[in-house]
């Protein structure tokens, strides 16, 4: 029943068919092969109770933020502010994509609006300044997938809602790994540029002046940082209100930017609800397929026959590691996680690991999945935005980025505390 279920939608993939489409038919077609109930007549019921959960609501605020953040031109300020500080390193603006991807990461939550964010104001330097191209991509490519580590992040609540984990505890496990990959992403730039030094273009110098003249462009995207992260801990809003005040406080710095106005806002709303439909068509048809595979008893095979193998807890976990790896390379990650993580979460827990953990440990996996090939979406959304060129440049930049996620995801597996001890302190 598993390989035919694996079989049916790679097929369903290779076709061309859109993920949302793909989900649902193969819940109709194992409903129709497998199941004695015609469970399709569920779905109405579980579309409504999917897309009026609460939660969820911080979905279409969490785009918002990130659209309104794009067209107020708080992100160029907060580009050029972080080149003054990382700009020396070798490698230049490499470090400023990865430094710059990390903020707004931490205010927009999502992976593709950060690359697409940082990607429109870093990609002109590259003929400028006498970059590597290939790695400078790369570094868009990557330091855009810290989207969905680093909190507020809409993957770890969609994480949290599917598999019943709390979202704080879940967004305070994501900060120490979060930071630490974009730290070995800098590492590994300034080893590539040691290595090739005619790949690291023009050397950036800047006084101490120039450096401290710039801290006020890093204030705004720090400043929603605290109002949405700070909030929740501090007791006063939960995940979907913080989501809330962080674009309240987005348009207040869209207004205080003199950006704020009538065509601007409709530009965010507008972009606000593509993303938007595109993410609970995806989910619905997530719910129903998950619905359907516990239904006919795919999700408790799967878990007896892991747990029956006989493998240690973590044998089980390196299999469970690369196989989700090998999926990445075909699904895209929203569809991903929404299709994965109910299957594979209780068989974690069962073996005796933390949720939360692998929660932070399946959002290392999906920023693998963004920059691998065939389906991973940064590369389309860097090759998008430079409009020029072959798409196996991008890959090709991306692949160091790579290996370094295989690295943070060894470093995870060894020391569980990476995840573990911030909330472990919290609660």
């Amino acid at each position: 029943m598993l390989i035919k279920t694996l079989l049916i939608l790679l097929g369903l993939i290779g076709l061309a068919v859109p993920i949302a489409a793909a989900l649902g038919w193969l819940g109709l077609i194992l409903q129709w092969t497998d199941s004695p109930m015609p469970l399709h007549r569920a779905i109405s019921d579980m579309a409504w109770q999917t897309s009026t959960d609460f939660l969820l609501v911080a979905i279409p605020m969490f785009v918002m933020l990130g659209e309104i953040l794009l067209r107020a031109g708080i992100t160029e300020k907060m580009y050029d502010g972080i080149v003054k500080w990382l700009g020396w390193l070798p490698g230049g603006l490499m470090h400023s994509n990865i430094g710059s991807s990390a903020l707004f990461a931490a205010t927009s939550g999502s992976s593709v609006a950060t690359a697409a964010t940082i990607g429109t104001v870093a990609i002109p330097q590259i003929q400028k300044r006498g970059y590597n191209e290939p790695l400078f991509l790369g570094t868009i490519a990557a330091g855009g997938t810290l989207g969905i580590l680093i909190p507020p992040s809409i993957n770890l609540i969609l994480y949290g809602l599917l598999t019943n984990t709390s979202v704080p505890e879940l967004y305070l496990a994501g900060f120490i790994p979060g930071f630490l990959l974009a730290a070995l992403f800098i590492i590994t730039v300034v080893i590539a540029c040691t290595m090739r030094p005619d790949w690291g273009g023009e050397r950036l110098r800047y006084s101490w002046g120039e450096r401290i003249r710039a801290l006020p462009a890093l204030i705004p995207p720090l400043g929603i940082f605290l109002v949405v992260v700070g909030s929740i801990y501090a007791g006063i809003a939960t995940p979907t209100e913080a989501a809330s005040l962080g674009v309240v406080a987005a348009m207040a710095l869209a207004w205080a930017n003199g950006k704020m106005s009538i065509d601007m806002m409709r530009q965010a709303i507008e972009g606000t609800m593509r993303t938007t439909a595109m993410i609970m068509l995806i989910i619905i048809a997530a719910v129903f397929l998950n619905f359907v595979l516990s239904i006919i008893g795919l999700t408790q095979a799967l878990t007896d026959f892991v747990t029956g193998l006989g493998w240690s807890p973590m044998g089980t976990m390196l299999m469970i590691v690369l196989v989700l790896v090998v999926i990445g390379c075909f699904m895209e990650t929203l569809s991903m996680l929404l299709t994965m993580a109910p299957l594979v979460t209780p068989i974690v827990v069962a073996l005796g690991f933390d949720p939360v953990w692998f929660g932070i440990l399946l959002m290392v996996l999906l920023e693998t999945a963004l920059i691998t090939p065939p389906i991973g979406i940064n590369l389309y959304v860097v090759q998008g935005l430079r409009k020029t060129g072959v798409m196996t440049d991008v890959m090709k930049g991306a692949l160091p980025f790579v290996l370094t996620m295989f690295v943070m995801l060894a470093l995870l597996l060894a020391f569980p505390g990476l995840a573990t001890w911030l909330p472990s302190l919290f609660y």
